[in-house]
């Protein structure tokens, strides 16, 4: 175990989920003492990768809600960084505005005012998403996106193209995070991250994995969504979940680090991605032809921001597949 990390305390809220418990893991590696919270901490199978964790040092898990204001509150005392990873997501909601957008906010809300009840936490490190920065209504191609864009929420909420109750929410939590830290002095830092793949510590495959490897899957219904994503937002631009959790440890401790950070390692198009999943994995009946489906992407969103603090990627394409392909087979759920 590291030594840097010893004698401080750090929070990862919705510890279960695929970025937390990637972020559980380092911290602990890194010599940290790691508070978590989850919804049911009773429920064994859920938080099983979790319990495996506390082999590798001092892991509590605390039962919290998002929706629960003074659940927070024993999970935050007493730590020097709290990463609020947690977000509801429901892509099949009827009732988006209740399901999703109040709940996110009301979370950040919550978890942020227990970090000003604790008045021990130096900095606040809170996962946002490339959703909350890239869909727009621009045309053309060669766009580039960084931290000074946002999502057209009017947009959004207006037109309600499939799954706009996601980017309104984490634009809406993200902009009611800074407005909370503003008003009471908090030091925070949202990391962007883009649709996520590689190995997960998780007991379930995550769903951005699912997404990623539909090409090769062969899910007609997460293919489609893939298509949507880059109609929606643009591209496909993806990252390994180690990298996204590297970059949340990296940015809490570095001192000259301010403001919003993207994180993205690849940006491409469906059309693109199925060409190279076609030659890196010929066994799979990787479908490449896509009519007139956009080739190229409308943007790409840039991580020079992140790059130019000092972080370096560990995972290209290649390797975030591998791992993604290494997964799917260890779970039963690729035929070869």
């Amino acid at each position: 175990m590291a030594s840097e990390g010893n004698g401080k305390k750090a929070c990862v809220v919705g510890g279960s989920g695929f970025v937390a418990s990637w972020i559980v893991k380092l911290l602990l590696e890194k010599g940290y003492e790691v508070n978590t919270t989850v919804r049911d901490p009773g429920n064994q199978k859920k938080i099983s990768h979790l319990l495996a964790l506390q082999n590798s040092g001092k892991l509590n898990i605390f039962r919290a809600d998002l929706t629960d204001e003074n659940s927070f509150d024993a999970a935050v005392a007493g730590c020097d960084y709290v990463f609020h990873v947690a977000t509801p997501v429901n892509f099949a909601s009827e009732d988006p505005e209740n399901e999703m957008i109040k709940p996110a906010i009301q979370g950040v809300t919550n978890v942020l005012k227990a970090c000003v009840k604790a008045k021990t936490v130096k900095r606040v490190i809170l996962t946002s998403s490339a959703a909350a920065v890239t869909i727009n209504q621009l045309n053309g191609t060669g766009l580039v996106m960084d931290e000074s864009n946002w999502a057209d929420v009017e947009f959004l909420s207006t037109v309600k193209p499939p799954t706009w109750g996601y980017p309104v929410s984490k634009a809406l939590a993200e902009k009611a995070a800074w407005k909370f830290a503003a008003e009471n002095n908090i030091d925070l830092i949202t990391v962007i991250p883009t649709l996520m793949a590689g190995h997960s510590l998780t007991p379930d495959v995550p769903s951005s994995v699912g997404l990623a490897m539909s090409l090769i899957s062969g899910n007609e219904f997460l293919i489609n969504g893939l298509k949507g994503m880059q109609m929606l937002s643009g591209s496909i631009s993806i990252t390994h979940v180690e990298d996204v959790s590297r970059a949340h440890i990296f940015l809490a401790e570095k001192e000259s680090a301010s403001g919003r950070y993207i994180c993205c390692a690849v940006n491409t198009s469906v059309p693109e991605l199925a060409k190279f999943l076609k030659n890196r994995y010929p066994d799979y009946k990787v479908p490449t032809d896509f009519g007139d489906f956009p080739p190229e992407p409308k943007l790409i969103i840039s991580s020079e921001k992140l790059i130019k603090e000092g972080f370096s990627f560990k995972y290209g394409i290649e390797e975030i597949y591998d791992q993604s392909v290494e997964l799917f087979k260890a779970k039963g759920m690729l035929q070869n």
